[in-house]
């Protein structure tokens, strides 16, 4: 379809080759077993979005400690890789190509979910307002974290090394460090939830500084053009606040910028006033793809606009295991069920139609 020509060419981000510009953002779906290992559901879902230029994976936890939600995916043990290598060999074999984002929960998280004696850890130690849903009680509270001391901090950043070394291992091109909704990173970011005296915590440079040596480390495990960072301006998910978010944002790209990434993952900010895609072109000297709230057209019109390189859909992939061909041949959008977004088994997941006369 010539109307949509720029959407369907290859493009290179970093060390990534994608064979179109669709990218399937990451999605919590809660489908992994009780120890976080990825089942053959998992391998059949990403298998059936695999004509998507690149699929982002779900956020997964780079330590028990990093687990945030009943059912989240992890990748530090054995078994959780050998799941993941399931999946990716999957994709692969569909010739897609796919990365994990790594997602450190940080504050937000459970001992009913982790298990007793796994701390839940933050940049200080401020409880998050709010509830999660747990397997074994129902709704409870967010626990109070222990505050990561300065060579916890120094651990931290190793391990999610070691998480962009071990999802090598399990088989994806590379890696994307979930740096917004309120989880680790962004805690360790924001005025609200950072109360440190310390070199990662005070003024925005400090604040930043967790990131920006994450993302070295994992640059430095795996190769720069392998790693991608994902961030919106202004997000208050989680019961997440920061005293000035556009100068925040800023001087992560600052710190970000010479590094090499594969990519920035940019979501549109919820402000109207902030142009996050300007402000991520402005200051990041990588590929960007484009985040919340495109159709096909414009998508299209983002990317001739030259905003990005590529975009990213997330609720539309749910429903529309083929949604690549649906964009490509102007074919209606399938709805997907909400009530089943986060529920165990193969309804609402791995159970939506293909458009009819295709085969997924």
């Amino acid at each position: 379809m010539a109307a949509l020509s720029r959407l369907f060419s290859p493009v290179r981000l970093g060390d990534l080759e994608l064979a179109n510009r669709i990218v399937m953002a990451p999605m919590t779906r809660n489908r992994a077993d009780a120890q976080g290992v990825p089942g053959e559901l998992m391998v059949d879902y990403y298998a059936q979005r695999a004509e998507a230029g690149l699929i982002v994976a779900e956020g997964t936890s780079p330590s028990a400690e990093g687990q945030a939600y009943c059912r989240q995916p992890g990748i530090a043990t054995a078994a959780q890789i050998a799941g993941w290598r399931k999946v990716t060999d999957a994709v692969h074999a569909r010739g897609g190509c796919i990365v994990l984002q790594v997602m450190h929960g940080g504050r937000i998280g459970s001992h009913h979910i982790k298990g007793e004696g796994v701390a839940t850890v933050a940049p200080s130690a401020i409880r998050a307002a709010g509830e999660v849903f747990t397997d074994s009680a129902g709704m409870q509270p967010y626990d109070t974290p222990h505050a990561l001391s300065t060579e916890e901090v120094h651990a931290a950043v190793a391990e999610h090394a070691q998480a962009a070394i071990k999802a090598r291992e399990a088989g994806f091109d590379g890696v994307e460090l979930h740096c917004t909704s309120g989880y680790l990173p962004m805690q360790f970011m924001c005025s609200g939830t950072n109360q440190r005296t310390d070199a990662y915590g005070g003024s925005v440079a400090n604040r930043v500084r967790f990131v920006a040596e994450c993302l070295q480390a994992m640059a430095a495990a795996i190769g720069a053009g392998r790693v991608g960072l994902r961030f919106r301006v202004g997000n208050s998910y989680n019961d997440i606040q920061d005293e000035d978010t556009v100068a925040t944002h800023a001087e992560l790209l600052r710190q970000v910028k010479d590094m090499g990434l594969a990519y920035a993952h940019v979501m549109r900010a919820e402000s109207p006033d902030v142009d996050a895609f300007a402000l991520a072109r402005a200051g990041f000297d990588g590929s960007l793809i484009l985040n919340d709230g495109f159709d096909a057209a414009s998508a299209e019109a983002a990317l001739a606009a030259g905003q990005g390189e590529a975009v990213s859909f997330a609720r539309d992939f749910i429903g529309n295991p083929d949604l690549v061909r649906r964009l490509r041949e102007g074919l209606p959008l399938a709805r997907f069920d909400r009530r089943t977004l986060y529920t165990p088994g193969a309804a609402g997941y791995t159970d939506y139609p293909v458009a009819e006369g295709v085969s997924a």
